[in-house]
């Protein structure tokens, strides 16, 4: 295959990368654009470290070839700040200790935001659900589960991030 330049949106940004047109969005992110905060976890979609909205959607970036995003609006964790401090989301992950080594936590935000921003006051087993498939190896389920449920109580009609 041959490098081709896509147009890139991420986090309001406007960038332009030269790869391979399956070029996972997770390495484009990572080595081009030095947005480190997705991670690698397994690489096939099933982790949940490398979560990215899309959209609004969240998507698995090392499931996501970069020609496929065309003119879709990407975002990260390091875009979900508010005016240069944490999201109340982001806040909230703190203040539940929602978090062990911190591996996970961006893929959880980044799904957590998506999900409150479509639904901003979903119930518990509606939070399980969409949370279901970002893994966390120091098992912080109850505390990630609290964090999430304390910014949806809180938003009832906000964007919750």
């Amino acid at each position: 295959m041959s490098r081709e330049t896509y147009p890139l949106k991420v986090n309001g940004e406007d960038h332009e990368v030269t790869v391979e047109p399956d070029e996972p969005l997770l390495w484009v992110l990572r080595d081009h654009l030095r947005l480190t905060g997705a991670k690698y976890g397994c690489g096939e979609g099933r982790c949940g470290a490398c979560m990215v909205m899309i959209d609004g959607t969240a998507r698995h970036s090392c499931r996501v070839a970069i020609a496929s995003v065309g003119d879709g609006h990407v975002e990260t964790i390091e875009g979900l700040g508010v005016n240069g401090g944490l999201s109340p989301l982001q806040e909230a992950f703190k203040q539940h200790t929602a978090f062990g080594c911190g591996f996970c936590t961006p893929g959880q935000i980044v799904t957590a935001t998506a999900l409150l921003r479509s639904e901003p006051n979903p119930d518990r087993n509606r939070i399980i659900r969409a949370m279901n498939g970002n893994l966390c190896r120091c098992a912080a389920y109850p505390n990630i589960l609290a964090a999430i449920e304390s910014v949806a109580d809180k938003t009832s009609g906000k964007d919750g991030s």
